[in-house]
């Protein structure tokens, strides 16, 4: 069912941005040297690495690590790279990754190697599910920079309070799953 519905939505949203992620790719090219998409090697289902597309945010200069871990993140950013993470419109080519099979609509956020493959015990039900473009999680830690960037020690505010919430509310997600929730957190994220 959920394969299903991610399916016929990830269709009907392509047709309808397909022109609008085509003008975004322009404009990521000629605001800045490099390519119009980002991949990023993330943990998927059973602990699987995929790669995850993205509208490229950052200049291609950027040091390869979390924007978190960054000493001046807003240096990196690309002219219009604000704009589409503010927008979140660097997220739409995950609807590639939706179609693909790799992710979900709605499910746990898919991390970068080191957090969700190093789960352990009842933590690894979070493993068990496609990862989504959003979630109950993301919802909730929607401005995660914003808080990290206001902290003493990002890296250790990351490590113990946003990240053991995320699995708490990961796993009462999976544990409760419906397409009916899944619908609401659609239209939540979509309101902002």
């Amino acid at each position: 069912m959920k394969r299903i519905f991610d399916l016929l939505l990830g269709v009907a949203i392509l047709v309808l941005l397909v022109a609008p992620m085509l003008l975004i790719s322009i404009a990521v090219r000629l605001s800045s040297k490099g390519p119009a998409l980002y991949w990023s090697d993330r943990v998927g289902k059973n602990n699987k690495i995929f790669r995850m597309p993205k509208f490229r945010s950052m200049l291609t200069d950027t040091p390869a690590v979390a924007t978190h871990l960054l000493d001046n993140p807003g240096a990196y950013l690309s002219p219009i790279g604000g704009f589409l993470r503010r927008s979140s419109l660097d997220e739409l080519p995950q609807l590639l990754s939706v179609l693909k099979g790799d992710m979900s609509f709605v499910g746990p956020r898919p991390d970068v190697p080191g957090y969700a493959d190093k789960l352990e015990g009842k933590d690894r039900i979070i493993l068990s599910v496609k990862p989504g473009i959003t979630g109950p999680a993301t919802l909730k830690y929607k401005n995660e920079e914003e808080i990290l960037a206001n902290v003493n020690d990002p890296v250790k505010y990351n490590n113990e309070v946003i990240w053991p919430g995320k699995v708490k509310i990961n796993k009462e997600y999976i544990k409760n799953w419906s397409l009916k929730k899944d619908i609401e957190y659609i239209l939540k994220t979509i309101k902002g």
